[in-house]
């Protein structure tokens, strides 16, 4: 069964940084499109970043741009969002996604989805 599992999140305080991760189980994620989303209370999902299979990264989010990083890890099946110098307004749940080979900031067109993982900037 596909799964992925984000993890990473918590209480931070503003100007800190996390590594937030995706795991999958029953899929191989080096052949897919993955990207990183948010959604704030009262918010639509917004995509911050995705890493296609063949491609760098694709930045979507302008205010986070200059602040995060993506990578993959093949080995052990997992994608990681590191967000620098989080600002209180990065406070929403952080969402990875999959979809087929290339890159979209349209959340509507992942196939999968993972759970969340809340992220709260605060002093």
């Amino acid at each position: 069964q596909l799964q992925l599992v984000e993890s990473g999140g918590g209480l931070v305080q503003p100007g800190e940084s996390l590594r937030l991760s995706c795991a999958a189980s029953g899929v191989t994620l080096a052949g897919y499109a993955i990207g990183w989303f948010r959604q704030a209370p009262g918010q639509e999902r917004e995509g911050i970043v995705c890493v296609s299979a063949e491609h760098g990264p694709s930045y979507y989010a302008p205010s986070t741009r200059d602040r995060v990083t993506i990578s993959r890890d093949n080995a052990q099946n997992t994608v990681y969002l590191q967000i620098d110098n989080l600002k209180p307004g990065d406070t929403a749940d952080y969402y990875c996604a999959m979809r087929n080979y290339y890159c979209s900031e349209t959340p509507h067109e992942y196939h999968y989805w993972g759970q969340g993982t809340q992220v709260t900037v605060s002093s």
